[in-house]
């Protein structure tokens, strides 16, 4: 059977659950990647969430996709085009709320998995419309504040449950800036888990069976 077309690319795995509506897991990759790369993870994720790995909406040249563009070579330092990432945060909504309808998946139980600059998307979805999301796992990125929607402080942002972690040797997203993600998450009274790894720009083993643990006990 084919799968439905939505408004984004995606790579879809089902719950093993049959009877009722299963809880999601949404995964959102870094810059330069696609669909495929945190898809690699479906298979050690419980089988009871349905997986979803969806294509950031900006083709790269030669290969990759994002969610936003980035120059690395601007005067300032590093430039993201934020409203990009604005327009991007509202695909993400509008895919979501087009993949729970599509596939009968369970509103109430939607986890988002990002990595990169697909955590800084994760991080605006689940802080801008903490309605539609019950847990965040937040690898190796940040709070981007200018791309929360207005007025988020006073949504139920509180009863978001939050893991973040970070690479200690980090060279692409310093460490300091997920600390200071961390201390923001506590200024909005947002309980979570922060953890560090003696890493770099990714996902150590250690750190994949932690967060996993971390998502089976929200269960």
């Amino acid at each position: 059977m084919s799968s439905p077309q939505l408004s984004l690319e995606y790579r879809y795995r089902p719950s093993s659950i049959t009877d009722r509506p299963a809880p999601v897991i949404f995964l959102f990759h870094g810059y330069g990647s696609d669909e495929e790369d945190l898809f690699s993870f479906a298979p050690e994720l419980p089988d009871s969430f349905a997986v979803i790995s969806a294509r950031g909406p900006y083709a790269m040249n030669p290969f990759g996709h994002a969610w936003y563009a980035l120059d690395f070579n601007a005067p300032q330092g590093k430039w993201s085009d934020l409203e990009q990432a604005r327009e991007s945060r509202e695909r993400i909504v509008q895919f979501m709320d087009e993949a729970i309808s599509a596939y009968g998946l369970d509103p109430e139980q939607v986890t988002l998995i990002g990595f990169s600059q697909g955590t800084v998307l994760a991080y605006a979805v689940a802080l801008s419309y903490p309605e539609k999301v019950r847990n965040l796992i937040a690898l190796s990125g940040y709070v981007e504040k200018n791309i929360l929607v207005s007025g988020f402080e006073e949504k139920p942002i509180q009863e978001l449950h939050v893991y973040v972690s970070h690479g200690q040797v980090d060279q692409v997203i310093p460490a300091s800036w997920a600390v200071e993600s961390s201390e923001k998450l506590t200024q909005w009274g947002i309980d979570h888990v922060f953890e560090e790894y003696p890493v770099g720009h990714g996902v150590s083993p250690q750190n994949f069976y932690s967060f996993k643990e971390w998502l089976e006990r929200q269960a």
